[in-house]
């Protein structure tokens, strides 16, 4: 598997899933340069600092992902990612069709990337039925990548299990951010469903992982970082 050209650093992406943002700035100064490049999502955003938050890590050098995950008309969502675009942010999610992705793509600007949102690591097959996608979750995440792809994002948010169709059948100029990353390949835990190790999410074919839980109630969660860092450079480095 031939990589593309980034810090292997920054390809963990610790998910910041706290309820306010003092508990944030308390995790970012205890993983220190263990982790470069973090999450913010809704969660945080109902905190009323998310902005705060937002300039605070940009000021510390690090790379902040916006997982928001716009879904509304399309001049919404483009009309959002526009009053983004210059906040600093590198990655934003949008979660709707073909036409809400490329209203986010035609607003992004130069620096911010738009990710499209395929099927989450919550669903599975069940899941699928009850929403209504007589599909299998595996053409769903091919259809939407190309989707997003046609419409001008820059990468896809997909589990490591669909990432070697991705590399298979989509141009690999495309962006895969992977989360549920587990320790145990596909062993369900909590609500995440479709899950893969730092390991398998590499050898697959993914660009980054998006990793929460196993940093964050780790008994020490910049040791937990450290060890998810090693893992990364040795696979993809090999």
């Amino acid at each position: 598997m031939i990589h593309k050209p980034i810090p292997n650093k920054d390809r963990l992406i610790f998910a910041m899933d706290v309820p306010d943002c003092n508990r944030a700035r308390t995790l970012v100064d205890e993983l220190g340069d263990a982790v470069s490049f973090y999450k913010i999502g809704l969660e945080l955003m109902m905190s009323g600092e998310y902005f705060e938050l937002l300039d605070w890590m940009l000021a510390r050098d690090k790379k902040v992902f916006c997982d928001l995950k716009f879904f509304d008309i399309p001049a919404t969502v483009g009309s959002a990612v526009r009053q983004l675009k210059d906040r600093g942010a590198s990655f934003v999610t949008v979660h709707g069709n073909r036409s809400m992705m490329q209203a986010a793509a035609e607003n992004k600007g130069d620096t911010l990337k738009v990710l499209g949102v395929t099927a989450l690591t919550s669903l599975d097959r069940g899941d699928l039925d009850d929403l209504g996608f007589d599909c299998d979750l595996e053409a769903l995440v091919l259809s939407r990548a190309r989707q997003a792809l046609e419409s001008g994002c820059d990468g896809v948010i997909s589990s490591g299990l669909e990432v070697p169709k991705l590399r298979e059948h989509v141009d690999n100029k495309l962006l895969v951010i992977s989360p549920g990353i587990r320790p145990v390949d596909n062993k369900p835990t909590g609500d995440q469903k479709r899950v893969v190790t730092v390991e398998t999410a590499f050898s697959n074919g993914a660009d980054y992982i998006v990793v929460g839980r196993p940093i964050r109630d780790a008994a020490s969660p910049r040791a937990a970082a450290e060890a998810m860092q090693e893992s990364i450079e040795s696979q993809v480095s090999a």
